[in-house]
Parts: structure tokens; C-alpha cells; sequence
């Protein structure tokens, strides 16, 4: 099975338990390799969800290996700060603040108003998706207040 064919299983599992898939990640950390799955929900992702797409998941990895050698799965919400690495996400994520850093350093920061034809529209800033080398949302948790 190829990494496309493998997706759309994944997206199918994932989509059938009322969830959509946000993105995947092959990663390595330390000695350890990761396949993590992210998955989004109105109102949230439960550890329920989380727990039920794995135990679909991992008997079809027990056949079809995603990484070569040994590797942990993991199947996780990508958290109310998460990357922001595809059009989609952008255009997922309107209203919401966001950081980028552009590939030539500069950082951008602000309410991701649009996202139309590639380009983000990022407080009074206009900037090409080309352009963004890293990019992620983030909470003004000064605007929260804890008190009781």
C-alpha cells in the first residue's frame, strides 16, 4: 500500500468515528520514531475518540508498516496551538490569532482574517503561502482571566 492509499484509510477511519483527519507526522525524537495521527471534532476531540481511531489504526499497521523498524502510533488532537503547515489549515483557522515566521526571518503575528488564493491576510498584513516557512496558532491567555 502506498503513503496516499494508507491516508485515505486513515481519513476514512477517522471520518467514519465523526472526526476529520487535520493532518499526519512521521517523525523521529531522541532514538524514538513517531506516527501521529491528528485528528479535529466540533467541540472538541475526547480521549475516547482519540482511543477508538487508534484501536482501528493500529491492527492495519500491524500489516501495512507505516516507518520502517520499530516506531510508536499515536492518535492525538494537534491542540488549540497547533502548526499550521497546509492551505487548509489556513483556511480552517479565520479568526483565529496566528504566528508566522516568512522565509526570509521576518515574523508576522496577528488575527488570521483570510485566506484566499494562497495568501493569508494576517491583521494589516498581506502574505503568500509560498513565502511562510513556519507557521502556528496561538492563544492570548492575557485576555483569559483565572481569577476566582
Amino acid at each position: 500500500m502506498t503513503k496516499n492509499e494508507l491516508k485515505d484509510v486513515i481519513k476514512n477511519i477517522v471520518e467514519d468515528n465523526g472526526c476529520e483527519l487535520y493532518d499526519i507526522e512521521e517523525t523521529q525524537e531522541g532514538d524514538h520514531k513517531y506516527y501521529r495521527v491528528y485528528i479535529t471534532k466540533p467541540g472538541g476531540v475526547s480521549l475516547n475518540d482519540c482511543a477508538a481511531i487508534n484501536n482501528l489504526i493500529s491492527p492495519i499497521f500491524d500489516v501495512e508498516d507505516p516507518i520502517e523498524g520499530k516506531y510508536f502510533l499515536e492518535v492525538s488532537s494537534p491542540g488549540v496551538e497547533r502548526k499550521l503547515t497546509k492551505p487548509e489549515h489556513f483556511e480552517k483557522s479565520i479568526g483565529e490569532n496566528v504566528k508566522v515566521t516568512l522565509n526570509d526571518g521576518t515574523k508576522v503575528k496577528g488575527q488570521l482574517k483570510s485566506f484566499v488564493d494562497n495568501e493569508a491576510e494576517i491583521g494589516k498584513e498581506k502574505v503568500k503561502f509560498e513565502d511562510i516557512k513556519k507557521a502556528k496558532t496561538y492563544v492570548d491567555w492575557s485576555t483569559y482571566s483565572f481569577d476566582e
